[in-house]
């Protein structure tokens, strides 16, 4: 196979800032959060909503302001996404920090490094916004979760016993930080 042709074969990655969907991305959108709640990492849901609510969910997070959302594409097909929370304008004490949630990559394209190069986008977005803190939290039962941002450097800040409910038995959760800035 000559130079030209595995050029071709090379998947196209990307990763950006989505302020407005289209069809195709709400679409790829309800698609990766079904294949992420099957999968158990389905950021606050256990079991699938219907179509409309995820579509409906998806919509509504673009239209407010606090919310930033990302995205990462394969070959165009969004397979990854995370959001951006502000902080609220009133709270003057805690308005050098963020929040990261709903961050996830669809099985298919997991190992891909398309989850790295999402959340760094989001760091760096923090970043040049003023932001000094990024803070997070994720189930224990979400190990890949847990070991992919403890080696990105995010630090532990506690266990909550309590963090979720699962099949109505109390699940786990782990907070995590990182200083963006000094």
């Amino acid at each position: 196979m000559d130079q030209n042709a595995i050029e071709k074969l090379k998947t196209v990655e990307s990763v950006e800032l989505v302020t407005a969907l289209t069809n195709n991305d709400l679409n790829d959108l309800c698609d990766a959060t079904d294949a992420a709640i099957k999968s158990g990492g389905g950021f606050g849901w256990v079991n699938l909503p219907s179509r409309e609510i995820l579509e409906r969910y998806w919509q509504g997070v673009v239209t407010i302001p606090q919310r930033l959302l990302f995205v990462g594409r394969l070959d165009g097909v969004i397979c990854a996404t995370a959001q951006l929370i502000l902080p609220p304008k009133n709270n003057e004490a805690q308005a050098h920090a963020v929040k990261l949630t709903t961050n996830f990559t669809v099985p298919w394209a997991r190992g891909q490094g398309i989850s790295a190069k999402l959340l760094k986008k989001v760091e760096e977005t923090a970043r040049e916004m003023g932001y000094k803190v990024m803070n997070l939290g994720v189930r224990e039962t979400q190990e890949a979760a847990v070991r992919f941002y403890e080696k990105a450097g995010y630090k532990l800040v506690g266990v909550h016993p309590y963090y979720a409910e699962i099949d109505g038995k109390p699940v786990s959760g782990r907070h995590y930080y990182k200083v963006l800035q000094e």
